[in-house]
């Protein structure tokens, strides 16, 4: 619980006092405690000051901090901090010091409907952008009837919605995560993987996903094809977790619209999709000279789009000349970076990129160190972990039909490889 959340950037924006037990005047301390926190390489998530802990983010120019005096549950209101960025996002687009002095009418009214008494209340943005709406004189009329959704049980759905046909998309998103050493080798590897729903359902439905999940595979003795193990598995609040704990079985009554349903992590050894090679000679006072082979080290069928190298150049570079065999390089000089993009890349390919710089005749003496080159990518119709859905049931009361697609996603999450330059 958080005895009352502080906005501010400079100086304090806005403040909500939810339980009267602190303090306002103590959030004068966070500021200079930061600073110095930050000067002495000590920054902390909790920064305490007496007896009040100041539990704190930042999100562009602001700091969005919650004050307790109690031992709270600190993961509780980190979640609703990170809750509150999203909410107000959803609201203003932009969170940022400027949205917050244009809209304080509605960013008190969300604060009191986020949260109640230190305890947080409705946080499902699209229920209350059913009766917290963005224009003042609309406020009072929408106010008088509160949504039933919010004494409802299911509090992230609206009673009476109706579509005229009936659809949910289902996106299977995986990043990868992969860090490469100067030699070669794959020091660290993961996928990072979501699924997204945009539902398009009338009424009331009740659904179910089936995926190709060891454990369950397991509980039910089945053991045929690719299963997949799943860590770190966390649901949007719709999901019945009783369910999934006794039979693994992901069972809900979606949201409305967009939504992210669930998000995992595959521990597993991840061969780099796109392989790359470099060689960067530094000729002192002279030149650079920078060479890159990228190969795609997926299925032949498969393509990935917007595929971005980006290779570190020393600062002091200058006069830049490029030669590739596919897509275009540019030089970004406020980033010390070639940026070589290819807008398909296909699978088993093999490209080449070389670079030539100048260096001045005065060194710089600066040491700088070595960043390593990233890779962004992104390959549609394509699962690493070879994650499956399997199928997904819709039952709604009425009895309609109603069709389910899916799409698969693989893209690049933090992909690094370390230069010997």
């Amino acid at each position: 619980e958080s005895s009352s959340v502080v906005i501010l950037s400079a100086q304090v924006l806005i403040c909500r006092n939810y339980k009267g037990d602190v303090d306002m005047a103590e959030i004068d301390h966070f500021m200079p405690l930061l600073m110095q926190h930050e000067e002495e390489g000590l920054l902390c998530p909790v920064i305490s000051h007496g007896n009040v802990h100041f539990m704190w983010i930042k999100h562009s120019n602001l700091y969005l901090v919650a004050m307790t005096n109690k031992n709270s549950n600190a993961s509780l209101v980190y979640s609703f901090l990170y809750k509150l960025v999203e909410v107000f996002t959803e609201y203003f687009k932009e969170l940022e010091e400027e949205s917050i002095q244009d809209n304080f009418v509605v960013v008190y009214e969300l604060l009191d409907e986020l949260m109640d008494f230190g305890f947080p209340q409705t946080t499902d943005s699209k229920i209350l952008q059913e009766y917290i709406t963005q224009e003042g004189a609309k406020l009072e009329v929408a106010k008088t009837k509160v949504p039933t959704t919010v004494t409802n049980a299911v509090s992230w759905r609206s009673e009476g919605i109706k579509y005229k046909k009936n659809e949910v998309f289902i996106d299977v998103i995986e990043s990868i995560n992969v860090l490469v050493n100067a030699n070669g080798s794959v020091m660290s590897s993961d996928i990072v993987g979501s699924i997204k729903l945009k539902t398009m359902l009338s009424g009331m439905p009740e659904l179910r996903l089936g995926l190709n999940d060891r454990v369950l595979f397991a509980l039910t003795g089945r053991d045929k094809g690719k299963t997949v193990v799943m860590e770190d598995v966390k649901f949007h609040q719709c999901v019945r977790l009783s369910r999934f704990e006794n039979d693994r079985t992901i069972s809900f009554i979606p949201p409305d619209g967009e939504s992210e349903l669930m998000s995992y992590r595959i521990n597993t050894h991840v061969k780099p999709l796109i392989w790359i090679e470099s060689i960067i000679e530094k000729f002192s006072h002279s030149r650079v000279e920078i060479m890159v082979k990228a190969k795609g080290q997926f299925k032949k069928q498969s393509v990935a789009n917007n595929v971005e190298v980006r290779v570190p150049v020393p600062s002091d570079a200058d006069s830049p000349k490029f030669k590739t065999s596919t897509g275009n390089a540019k030089y970004v000089p406020e980033k010390n970076l070639v940026v070589w993009t290819i807008k398909s890349f296909p699978g088993g390919k093999e490209f080449l990129m070389r670079a030539h710089f100048g260096l001045p005749s005065v060194e710089n003496d600066e040491l700088e160190g070595k960043p390593p080159i990233t890779v962004k990518f992104e390959i549609p119709y394509f699962t690493v972990s070879g994650i499956q859905v399997r199928y997904m049931k819709i039952i709604e009361k009425s009895g309609y039909q109603a069709l389910p697609w899916v799409r698969y996603i693989t893209q690049s999450g933090d992909y690094q490889l370390r230069t010997n330059v």
